[in-house]
């Protein structure tokens, strides 16, 4: 008797958690089912299926094509040569954060993060306001590089440095460097020792930040739209192009294909990685791994990575700020007065500074949607997996969680003009007209929030003991009051990190609200874009004063999300 009991008990217990993961699953699936899967099939069809019957001969026909084997062989390239860039320049300053313990470490992380939450678009104008035409360069040396590729690749090693430094950094400062000691003391050199013993285990965290960094460079849209003109590429531009300027969405949607093909195969990659850096290494709290520099040699890396900082960071972003107070007459505020006048062409209907209030109030509402639908996320990856398979169970359960990760990092990597084109077309009519309301921008701020809001909340909640929810139950608390009671105050910290990440990333957010934003309330990366589409210096200097007006807000929510951090915080940025 007691013994069927035992038996019966796990599987009481595997049903209740596989019943409780897909009642959490519902409205994440249906969200990204309706705002995600919807627009971005439709937009196929209609390229595919013009007439009401499928032409797959359009893929060979697309492909063969020079100036799209241009395309398709510049987005390959560029974006291997920045994540090597990236990694080449990030890594010490990964190590100089992981271990070494100096004055302003905080504020500098917090900063060094400022350009990842920055719009493309913004980041484009930063380096614009650099090299570009009337930047600082050309106003004092003559010399240009806005069209040059290598003001693409050192954008996207701006905008992608933090990802380097956060991913393997934070787990660079968790290993315990007493396992390198060892090996120094058994006589191998200080390379030797690193090469053998450190690199390895940092092997899946460097693997996940190329990983990352291929994906957002391989689908850069702003960075190259501003600083590539017609002259560079890479598949986003040349889908945006296709849809709205030529409205070829046979070509699109071809090109939207090979997009899904290759983003599905770079996150089951990094999907792997993931796993392989959770499952292998047993790490320390972070606060015993950081000291202060000892010798010469260390202080020298630390000069060395700070210099990069001040040239690669804090020079894009003082230029910014530094164009939008020179005006003709001098350094003034006349670029940040012109803000509140309504525009003259007609481009805007309302003044810039009601486009910042719309924004926040947009950024606000996407948070909200995208702490709801990731957490939910990320409390179903968080329940145990089948406790069943090695008595006959099947690890079906276990993929469709794989899956269902992976669905929620595909808006990522997926063209967010598909999406932002695909809500034009599929969300204008019964029973969801949603093409003239305000929730529309929001819902495509939130899909671009959700995947940071689960990075952050699930390695937290996996670190939860589980030992805690048993004894809640075992005390008569339900399900939903031991997650209260017990996961809620473990991982509000963690979830406030996620809403700021969230708020940060939908306030940027640019290749789908460039469709629909409304010309009555546009977002601040959309009127920026449209600014200096436009002739004259006011708009140039309007431009550079909302970007550094967003940056500012940026960074405040940076140093906010930092002060709640600690070093004992887990996550996987």
């Amino acid at each position: 008797m007691d013994l069927a009991r035992s038996e019966v008990a796990p599987v009481r217990a595997d049903r209740a958690g596989s019943a409780a993961r897909l009642a959490l699953m519902v409205l994440p699936v249906a969200f990204f089912a309706v705002f995600f899967a919807w627009p971005v099939a439709s937009i196929v069809e209609r390229g595919l299926r013009p007439d009401g019957h499928w032409e797959l001969g359009r893929f060979g026909e697309t492909l063969a094509r020079p100036e799209i084997l241009d395309v398709l062989w510049f987005t390959l390239w560029q974006a291997l040569a920045s994540t090597a860039l990236t990694l080449l320049v990030a890594l010490p300053g990964a190590f100089v954060f992981a271990r070494f313990d100096f004055p302003g470490k905080r504020i500098l992380r917090a900063v060094v993060t400022v350009p990842f939450v920055l719009p493309t678009v913004m980041v484009g104008t930063a380096f614009l306001a650099l090299v570009g035409r009337r930047g600082l360069l050309d106003t004092w040396w003559g010399v240009r590089l806005d069209t040059s590729v290598w003001a693409i690749l050192i954008a996207h090693v701006f905008f992608n440095y933090a990802v380097v430094v956060r991913t393997v950094g934070g787990l660079w400062s968790q290993l315990d460097p007493r396992q390198e000691e060892a090996a120094r003391v058994l006589g191998a050199s200080r390379w030797r020792a690193w090469r053998t013993v450190t690199l390895p285990a940092l092997g899946p965290a460097v693997a996940s930040a190329a990983l990352m960094v291929f994906l957002f460079t391989a689908s850069s849209f702003g960075i190259v739209q501003i600083l590539g003109g017609p002259a560079y590429s890479t598949l986003e531009t040349e889908i945006y192009r296709q849809t709205a300027d030529r409205l070829q969405l046979s070509t699109a949607a071809v090109l939207t294909m090979v997009q899904f093909v290759a983003v599905g195969v770079v996150l089951a990659v990094h999907a792997r990685t993931v796993r392989r850096r959770e499952t292998a290494l047993k790490l320390v709290p972070a606060e015993r791994t950081a000291r202060r520099p000892r010798g010469a040699g260390q202080w020298a890396l630390l000069g060395a990575v700070l210099l990069s900082i001040a040239l690669l960071i804090l020079a894009p972003l003082g230029v910014l700020v530094e164009r939008s107070l020179a005006t003709p007459t001098g350094y003034g505020l006349d670029y940040y007065r012109a803000l509140q006048r309504v525009d003259d062409h007609g481009t805007f209907l309302v003044p810039m500074t009601d486009t910042i209030v719309n924004s926040l109030q947009y950024a606000l509402a996407a948070t909200g949607i995208a702490v709801v639908i990731g957490g939910l996320a990320a409390a179903a990856l968080t329940l145990p997996r089948s406790r069943l398979r090695s008595n006959g169970g099947t690890p079906m359960a276990d993929r469709l969680v794989r899956g269902f990760d992976a669905l929620l990092m595909l808006p990522l990597g997926v063209s967010a003009v598909t999406v932002g084109f695909g809500f034009l077309i599929t969300l204008d009519e019964p029973p969801l007209d949603l093409r003239a309301t305000w929730i529309l921008v929001p819902l495509a701020q939130a899909l671009v929030g959700v995947p940071f809001v689960v990075r952050t909340m699930l390695p937290v909640l996996r670190a939860v003991d589980e030992r805690l929810r048993e004894a809640a139950a075992v005390l008569g608390a339900s399900r939903w009051r031991a997650w209260r009671e017990v996961d809620l105050p473990l991982v509000r910290r963690a979830l406030l990190i996620a809403a700021g990440f969230a708020f940060a990333v939908s306030l940027g957010e640019f290749g789908a609200t460039v469709f629909i934003a409304r010309p009555d309330n546009p977002t601040l990366p959309v009127a920026v874009a449209r600014l200096l589409n436009r002739p004259g210096e006011l708009n140039y200097g309007q431009a550079m004063a909302l970007s550094t007006i967003l940056m500012v807000v940026c960074a405040v929510s940076l140093l906010l999300l930092e002060r709640l951090r600690t070093d004992r915080t887990p996550g996987e940025f």
